[in-house]
């Protein structure tokens, strides 16, 4: 069982980059997760070791250099934390005496 799916992903609302490790490129790409899941299933892992294999740098592979290891960034949803956090905390009323 993946530590974490793309349905979990998905749901999470984070944004997921595919990053190329080569120095001559560095090539970053937001992935779309809702195509992920139609293309490998919503109970897919969405970690490190379950996306690796799937991606090569085709920026890469077209310039002929050899083939490096890509790596993924995640991005939380900041703004829907910070909007269910605003949501808990009451705010403070300033009356005029």
């Amino acid at each position: 069982m993946p530590q974490k799916t793309l349905a979990e992903t998905l749901a999470a609302r984070e944004t997921l980059h595919i990053n190329c490790s080569h120095p001559m490129c560095c090539k970053s790409t937001r992935l779309d997760i809702a195509a992920l899941i139609d293309r490998l299933g919503p109970d897919h892992g969405s970690m490190h070791q379950d996306l690796v294999g799937l991606f090569g740098c085709s920026d890469c592979k077209a310039a002929g250099r050899d083939r490096r290891p890509v790596f993924f960034t995640f991005v939380p949803d900041y703004r829907g934390q910070d909007e269910a956090r605003t949501k808990r905390v009451p705010k403070p009323t300033f009356d005029r005496a």
